[in-house]
């Protein structure tokens, strides 16, 4: 089988499209998973609370590893956050390159 410009412009721009809601989806789950997940949340308020108790009791590396901990947490949370929103921005991306092949076969479409 024999294929033209056309078609291979146009298998490359379903692909793109394919890709792009595909990253699309995966930007909502990351992000709706972040959202949910109040866990770090909870962990974050409890080292919180244990870095209290330590500089009350006069516990010093209580409150290093504590304050250490709420950091790396804080960490998580962007970075979560930052692979979403990259993955929302990379299919808007691919939609955009998709649209950019396919226009000059939608404007000859009936």
């Amino acid at each position: 089988m024999q294929t033209n410009g056309d078609q291979v412009l146009l298998i490359v721009s379903i692909v793109l499209f394919a890709l792009g809601f595909i990253c699309l989806i995966l930007s909502i789950v990351i992000l709706v998973k972040q959202s949910l997940g109040r866990g770090i949340q909870s962990i974050a308020d409890s080292a919180t609370k244990l870095a209290e108790k330590g500089i009350t009791e006069g516990v010093s590396g209580l409150v290093g590893n504590a304050s250490l901990l709420i950091s790396s947490l804080n960490d998580l949370a962007k970075s979560n956050t930052g692979i979403g929103i990259f993955f929302v921005f990379l299919s808007l991306v691919l939609f955009a390159g998709a649209y950019y092949m396919l226009k000059p076969f939608i404007g000859a479409m009936p």
